[in-house]
């Protein structure tokens, strides 16, 4: 496809961005009829259309304004008087529209319909003993920190740290705009490289830890037999094994069906730890549904940056040379400080970027 858009081309993305503002216009009444609003779940599907048409809206607006100021200008292009001024014009709005045009493809492309949820992130220690897990605890860090960066919400839901400070496997809950967009390409197997603090002999060692990040199910979207779940409370315990409660308020959930087992200990009260197993349970089995779907863009993303399969080994921390390289693109970053502290805006953007690359390519 080449950069500099064509007349036709401009004209197909004008009429598809015109088509989007005239959804987004018989939204904006829809969801302000009563009987939509009496409708709770018709209410909150169209809300949720609205709400992610709402940036394309924006730039359907931003582009037709753009096509009409190049049209003025080519007009005044006959009036002697103005004719100066509109090739002084012209030029610039040229330039505008090839990058805005651009912009619009990338808009256009067909989105993840997750991409807009919550989600939820486990890290398990993988291969390496202790510093497996200590680098698991690590990874748990940089993603909290990355969470606040982006002014998202972090709940812990399963808190699996050790007596050394590293972690068996633990599992947080990630809420704000676009959470699941951002980190879905983190899913996979982490490697480490480096020297334990117990090696006395300076060697350096490899470890991983396993992340997976899913999107997190909506209450209507999974339904729960009751039937099917076997409860079980047990003494929440901290690092260890010691007690941190002296009531039964941890809460173990079984999915009979699928064997799938949510744990949560983090809350004092029961009742609040069985609510965030079963988010966690609702999510896991959102993605099993998920994995089980055929589809368009299930077929597309498997050719893309990644599957998403946590047994990929998709990224590798090497601290004596302080560097990060992502495999699956071949990005290799000397700022392993910086990413440790949950500076990823330059990874996540690089994988993102990926996506829409082979996206534009495989549309054409």
């Amino acid at each position: 496809m080449q950069n500099n858009p064509t007349f036709n081309e401009q004209e197909r993305i004008a009429a598809q961005l015109e088509a989007v503002q005239g959804r987004f216009e018989e939204l904006s009444i829809r969801i302000t009829l009563p009987e939509v609003i009496a409708d709770t779940a018709l209410f909150q599907k169209l809300m949720r259309e609205h709400s992610d048409l709402s940036e394309l809206n924006d730039v359907a607006v931003a582009y037709r304004k753009l096509l009409d100021d190049i049209d003025a200008a080519r007009e005044m292009l006959n009036d002697p008087d103005m004719a100066e001024l509109a090739r002084e014009e012209l030029p610039a709005l040229e330039a505008e529209l090839e990058k805005q045009t651009q912009a619009a493809r990338i808009a256009l492309l067909p989105r993840d319909p997750d991409d807009r949820r919550n989600a939820i992130l486990e890290v398990r220690a993988g291969a390496g003993g202790d510093e497996a897990g200590l680098f698991g605890a690590q990874l748990l860090r940089m993603y909290m920190h990355y969470a606040d960066s982006q002014g998202w919400k972090v709940e812990m839901i399963e808190d699996g740290s050790t007596e050394l400070g590293g972690l068996k496997e633990s599992v947080i809950l990630i809420s704000g705009k676009n959470v699941f967009q951002k980190l879905k390409f983190e899913s996979g197997v982490h490697r480490v490289q480096r020297v334990p603090i117990t090696e006395s002999s300076g060697r350096i060692h490899t470890s991983t830890a396993t992340v997976a990040v899913l999107p997190e199910a909506e209450d209507v979207e999974v339904e729960i037999n009751p039937n099917d779940l076997r409860i079980d409370t047990y003494r929440a315990s901290g690092a260890g094994g010691q007690h941190v409660n002296r009531t039964d308020s941890a809460v173990r959930i079984t999915h009979i069906p699928t064997g799938l087992v949510v744990t949560s200990q983090d809350q004092r009260s029961q009742i609040q730890n069985r609510e965030k197993a079963m988010r966690v349970l609702k999510s896991r089995l959102y993605e099993l549904q998920r994995e089980q779907q055929e589809g368009e863009y299930a077929d597309r993303r498997r050719t893309q940056v990644g599957t998403g399969d946590r047994s990929e080994r998709i990224r590798t921390y090497n601290f004596p040379q302080g560097r990060v390289t992502d495999h699956r693109i071949g990005l290799t970053l000397y700022k392993i400080d910086e990413i440790m502290e949950g500076r990823l805006d330059e990874i996540i953007d690089a994988l993102t970027l990926a996506e829409q690359t082979a996206l534009l390519s495989a549309n054409g």
